[in-house]
């Protein structure tokens, strides 16, 4: 018997994540110097949130240490059962390291109990999208084995885009100069990134205008063989009505499909920022390959 696990930068809303039983590992952020744990969206004052980011503040994110994952592990170990997680990409962060060390140490005082993980090599609901297929069949009762090797197939499939609607939150985690910032947003210029095989992220194309994004995201989908009989996901950073649109121009070019329509969670947020436009899809075609 093994308990599943995830993060909760995978982003799944807390209403599936306790419909499957999931245990959740709340990871931080601090606003105005307070700090909390994102909960899925359960108790999350995402208002209170995004206005203080449209006002001038900067949450800051950090990794949780190797006591907190102990504290999540060992109640499931200690009863006599191992451990699955599925985490987000472990290019993205240092909790890792965190991580490592905990399991390294559980593994001395639980010798009979397994603890393993798989690097979804993805973020919010790129990794979420993953998680919820496991979900699924590890109710079927899928062993280890079986979710790892359906898991690996999942994430070759898994595509993931978004374009941030100020470079200035880019530019903060270092990910573009400032000089590439002041321009882009003189210009209207909107990077488009995606994840990579490896599970970082990568600038690969600029889309000049708001109204270009939708074709530009459709295109992809079509290019990369979208599978309509999967669910689709858009998220948006505080942008409902630019989400919402999307969602039905989606609906005009693929009919009646199952999309997800979700506010990014404030950890992801930090580093995207308001007006983040994201879409999460499964293709025929292996992910950037």
């Amino acid at each position: 018997m093994y308990r599943l696990f995830c993060d909760s930068n995978c982003e799944l809303w807390h209403t599936e994540a306790e419909a499957f039983g999931l245990h959740v590992i709340r990871m931080p952020y601090v606003l105005d110097g307070q700090e909390y744990f994102y909960d899925l969206g359960k108790e999350t004052d995402f208002a209170h949130f995004y206005r203080r980011m449209r006002e001038g503040a900067v949450p800051t994110t950090s990794a949780i240490n190797e006591q907190n994952y102990i504290d999540y592990f060992e109640p499931v170990l200690a009863q006599g059962e191992d451990i699955y997680y599925i985490t987000f990409s472990h290019k993205l962060s240092a909790t890792f390291e965190s991580m490592d060390r905990a399991i390294a140490a559980l593994k001395e005082k639980y010798p009979d109990r397994a603890i393993r993980t798989f690097d979804t090599k993805s973020i919010s609901l790129g990794a979420g999208f993953q998680v919820r297929m496991a979900a699924e069949k590890y109710a079927e009762g899928a062993t280890m084995d079986e979710l790892e090797a359906f898991l690996t197939e999942v994430r070759a499939h898994t595509h993931v885009y978004f374009v941030v609607d100020d470079l200035i939150y880019l530019k903060r985690g270092g990910r573009i100069s400032a000089v590439t910032a002041a321009f882009g947003k003189l210009l209207g210029i909107k990077p488009l990134i995606t994840v990579m095989p490896d599970g970082s992220l990568q600038n690969v194309g600029k889309i000049k205008g708001s109204k270009k994004v939708f074709a530009e995201f459709v295109r992809l989908m079509r290019e990369n063989g979208f599978d309509p009989s999967k669910r689709v996901e858009v998220m948006q950073a505080d942008c409902p009505e630019t989400g919402g649109a999307f969602v039905a121009a989606l609906h005009e070019n693929f009919g009646d499909i199952r999309i997800d329509h979700q506010i990014v969670g404030p950890v992801i947020a930090s580093h995207c920022g308001p007006g983040t436009l994201g879409l999460i899809f499964y293709g025929d075609k292996i992910q950037n390959g």
